[in-house]
């Protein structure tokens, strides 16, 4: 979502645009079932806001202002398809756009460049460019290896936009705001003023299960779906049925999700949620250097997931503040990003990258937090250092499939290192390996009293943590496991069967 504007606002606002009748959804499925499509475990997902990533087409930047922090800013379909190598290079395997369908007119003086004010939903803005500009990039991210992912509102129209006055009863009233208990209330009032769809009407289920069909033609291999604590949850679940029917991955967008309500919307039918505990955890962990403990109690509650391997994992996106900017020191934000990169790469489920972050890109909350995409010759030695570390640590979690898709099971270490170490394996086909991440402040040689005592440990898969590990057998089941990390970071070390 984005930028909230005042229902007030939202009230006063006259309907601005005109749009023709949406199309009727058909009745029938556009793709195949294909297993394969919806198990996404293994893949890495590259966030982008076209808007904010590349321009590469300058006839269709009217109204652009580049200095204007709600402002459209010219990033394009075209822009975007040409920079797909840089996407590719990262290590990537998905990409993941926000939407780009025609937004309503600018509301207040902030426009719909993030693409969440929708005014129809089977075209293309026209700050992005067109449909056959869309085609033609799904069409190269395919041929890169790139899965492709569009992002799906759901939930509503922006502000003041003319299917309103057209089909006024596809819509929740403010009567039935007030008229909805407790449990109706998300799903029945209006979220952030914005014009709310009523799912439960035949016509606009038709609409968006047809609107789904649509993307599906043009390359979509996956939906991100929008605010699905705000849509109707029958509704939602027809429409992910639908979905796996069509061989479609789905990754749903509850915000302040936890390893329970993740759990609970797989089990509606959706494939996969995103995890702001584990978020929440992991930026007070690393970046704010408060411990590992709440991290450890999220993957132990994670563990319970109906799948837990497609759970979204991520340390920042367009509606939060920039992990980097969690230290004022931009060498300090640097350096634990880079931490946090490793990190994210060594745990079970699918790492979502915002782009920007793999150089540690600052900023803080919307909209400072959707600056512009700057690549390599604009960046510092220490934001090439980050990228270094981050296309590492990509590289090897890709390279190995206990890393990519294995088990995940946390080792125990005492009360006294809980939150300066945590430890635990990931094993997939016989192979296994070892992770430690070390949050003090200094290196730090750990022992621990081990079950691996008939296996032997490489040095780091990772380039530059510099961490050592070894074993010494105490009895036939059971050894020291001697750890040596340095400060604030992430280490993998192979196991093998002496």
């Amino acid at each position: 979502m984005t930028k909230p504007v005042t229902l007030a606002l939202c009230v006063a606002l006259s309907l601005i645009l005109k749009v023709s009748a949406p199309v009727q959804a058909r009745n029938t499925v556009q793709a195949q079932s294909n297993p394969s499509n919806l198990n996404w475990e293994g893949q890495i997902i590259y966030q982008v806001m076209p808007d904010r990533f590349a321009d590469g087409n300058k006839t269709n930047n009217a109204g652009v202002d580049p200095k204007g922090p709600q402002a459209w800013h010219g990033g394009d379909l075209s822009g975007l398809s040409g920079r797909l190598d840089y996407i590719a290079g990262l290590g990537a395997t998905a990409l993941w756009m926000t939407p780009v369908y025609p937004q309503v007119a600018d509301v207040n003086g902030v426009a719909g460049y993030h693409g969440y004010w929708p005014a129809e939903f089977r075209r293309i803005d026209p700050h992005f460019g067109t449909l056959t500009d869309f085609t033609a990039l799904s069409a190269r991210a395919h041929r890169l290896g790139l899965r492709v992912m569009l992002d799906q509102v759901i939930n509503h129209y922006g502000y003041g936009a003319a299917a309103q006055g057209q089909h006024p009863g596809w819509f929740h009233t403010q009567a039935d705001c007030a008229a909805a208990n407790t449990a109706q209330k998300d799903s029945v009032c209006p979220l952030s003023g914005l014009p709310d769809l009523n799912q439960s009407v035949p016509a606009v289920a038709e609409l968006l299960a047809g609107n789904a069909d649509f993307w599906r033609k043009q390359g979509v291999d996956a939906f991100r779906y929008d605010a699905i604590k705000n849509v109707d949850q029958g509704f939602l679940k027809s429409q992910a049925a639908r979905d796996r029917a069509a061989g479609t991955f789905t990754l749903g967008e509850y915000y302040g999700a936890d390893a329970d309500r993740v759990g609970e919307y797989q089990k509606l039918g959706l494939s996969s949620l995103f995890e702001f505990s584990l978020q929440t955890a992991l930026k007070s962990g690393i970046m704010g250097g408060q411990g590992l403990n709440p991290v450890r109690s999220v993957l132990e509650q994670d563990a319970a997931a109906p799948q837990p391997g497609l759970i979204a994992l991520f340390l920042d996106n367009h509606d939060l503040p920039r992990f980097a900017s969690g230290s004022l020191f931009e060498d300090q934000g640097q350096t634990r990003t880079a931490y946090a990169l490793r990190a994210l790469m060594t745990l079970k489920g699918i790492p979502v990258l915002w782009q920007g972050t793999e150089y540690a890109q600052r900023g803080g909350a919307d909209p400072d937090n959707r600056r512009d995409m700057r690549f390599e010759s604009e960046w510092t030695p220490g934001e090439k250092a980050v990228y270094d570390s981050a296309r590492d640590a990509i590289s090897v979690r890709k390279a190995s499939p206990a890393l990519s898709r294995g088990d995940q099971k946390l080792m125990p270490v005492p009360d006294s290192l809980a939150n300066d170490l945590l430890v635990f394996t990931r094993s997939q086909g016989g192979k296994t390996v070892l992770v430690a991440w070390n949050n003090g402040k200094a290196r730090r040689t750990y022992a621990l009293t081990s079950s691996i005592a008939d296996q032997t440990l490489t040095p780091s898969l990772f380039h530059d943590p510099g961490g050592k590990v070894q074993n010494a057998g105490l009895s036939a089941k059971a050894s020291h496991l001697y750890l040596s990390l340095p400060a604030q970071t992430a280490a993998v070390f192979e196991l093998k069967t002496k």
